[in-house]
């Protein structure tokens, strides 16, 4: 009997390790570039799948938004990881924000400028004398280099182009204010569309297409963080599960648009346009399993670098990649 007793003693207490364990998760923050959408998909699919679980993580997902600069959030200790452009985070880490790059969900760039036909710019080269609407808070780095490349000015002088400091919408296009504005594949073109300009009176200038496309969505981390074993380990963990959930957003993107807009606070978002977003951001990402391509890396450092006598980084950046991490995917 009493062996019985110490037995069902022994099952009581292995329960309630076992329950501990399961709730010992490991936490982690990571802070989006930008508000809930589906940009962003494939983190709020690994948290509702189970994906984070699975691994034994407990993940907060931050939202962004326009008065959020990612850099500077993680500097301040106010996330572990952070999703940022490649341009931006490499300007911040030249400007002393230890960051590193540590996976690259994101294979290609969205970015475009969107001109009325009606404005007759056919090319590049008809931007000069012009207004373009351009994103600031770290997203204009990847204009200014494509300016310096065609050796246009953006100051407004003769032969240059006047900067319209756009906010985070497509009204300068709308209400005739700017001959191009900034958009994403994903998201601000189809605003244009949906505000009943038809495509055909659109044209728009990719930047994967005129050469001068520079690496988006990454994940960084700071440089402290890979000294430190177990952190590397859940950051290993980390983006294991997301990439399974960018895995699961490209298989289910409706699905997966329906899981961005459970976790839209806001409720600003249509599921029409989430669905859309879901599936040109399955584009970019296009089966990757995560890692760095480094010939894409040296194609953005060498884009940077050659910005004239204003270049968006001054020197070859050090340190600034690893793959502590993905090497252990």
């Amino acid at each position: 009997m009493k062996a019985l007793k110490s037995l069902a003693l022994a099952s009581v207490l292995g329960a309630g390790l076992t329950s501990g364990a399961a709730q010992a998760a490991d936490e982690l923050t990571l802070q989006l570039k930008w508000v809930t959408q589906g940009q962003f998909a494939g983190y709020y699919v690994a948290e509702d799948k189970g994906f984070y679980d699975e691994e034994g993580l407990d993940v907060t997902i931050k939202p962004g938004g326009p008065d959020i600069a990612p850099p500077q959030v993680i500097a301040g200790g106010g996330a572990d990881v952070i999703i940022d452009w490649m341009p931006s985070a490499l300007a911040s880490r030249e400007k002393g924000v230890p960051l590193v790059n540590i996976a690259q969900p994101f294979k290609k760039s969205g970015m475009m400028l969107t001109c009325l036909k009606e404005s007759g710019i056919t090319s590049p080269e008809d931007f000069k004398g012009r207004t373009l609407g351009v994103w600031f808070f770290g997203n204009e780095y990847p204009f200014l280099s494509w300016m310096s490349h065609l050796g246009i000015p953006t100051d407004g002088s003769d032969g240059g182009v006047t900067v319209l400091k756009q906010g985070f919408n497509v009204d300068p296009l709308l209400q005739k204010q700017a001959d191009c504005i900034s958009t994403m594949t994903y998201n601000e073109y189809w605003q244009v569309i949906d505000a009943g300009i038809p495509e055909e009176d659109l044209i728009v200038f990719k930047y994967e297409d005129q050469g001068v496309a520079t690496l988006e969505d990454g994940l960084y981390v700071l440089e402290s963080s890979l000294e430190d074993p177990a952190m590397v380990d859940k950051l290993t963990r980390f983006v294991k599960a997301s990439m399974k959930g960018w895995a699961y957003a490209a298989e289910h993107p409706e699905e997966a648009a329906e899981i961005v807009l459970e976790n839209d606070a806001t409720g600003a978002q249509t599921e029409k346009h989430q669905i859309r977003m879901v599936g040109e951001i399955n584009k970019l990402v296009d089966g990757s399993d995560g890692t760095l391509d480094m010939s894409a890396y040296e194609r953005t450092v060498k884009s940077l670098l050659s910005g004239g006598s204003d270049p968006v980084i001054t020197k070859e950046p050090e340190g600034a990649t690893s793959t502590a991490v993905t090497d252990k995917l």
